[in-house]
């Protein structure tokens, strides 16, 4: 089930990246949130459309920002759009660029930060009750 799931968000996350080009002209699927640090996150697909195994977003970290060391309860990963995205992961940097991604797995600790340019990527959860978690922390966007 696991491995469905897995192989699911990658195609998703694969199709979210070819299409976000022609999406830009066209009203934005989802709803957006917001971070007191100006972190957004729009989530597409969730259990409101896809069911509660797995939810996908699409965040975008301000320049300059540090998310602080946190665990999810959720397998976590990241497909960099743009900009670059330093991904700590239990104190293990790597800076994943456009085109790479990376994870995070419960209990691991994690630490997101960005350099000048921030970074546009879009993000997994599996299963996908955890993005609904962090948005409800988070101010919707009109």
């Amino acid at each position: 089930m696991t491995t469905r799931l897995l192989t699911l968000a990658a195609v998703v996350t694969a199709c979210v990246v070819t299409t976000g080009a022609s999406q830009q002209a066209e009203k934005l699927q989802g709803t957006t949130y917001r971070s007191p640090g100006g972190t957004t996150l729009r989530l597409m697909l969730d259990d409101s459309n896809v069911g509660p195994e797995v939810t996908l977003g699409e965040m975008i970290f301000q320049p300059n920002q540090d998310s602080g060391d946190h665990q999810h309860g959720a397998i976590e990963m990241f497909y960099v759009v743009s900009g670059e995205l330093e991904h700590v992961v239990n104190g293990v940097s790597q800076i994943l660029k456009p085109g790479m991604s990376g994870f995070v797995k419960p209990p691991d600790m994690v630490r997101h930060k960005t350099g000048p340019a921030g970074a546009k990527v879009v993000v997994v959860w599996v299963p996908g009750a955890e993005g609904k978690r962090i948005a409800s922390r988070w101010t919707r966007e009109p």
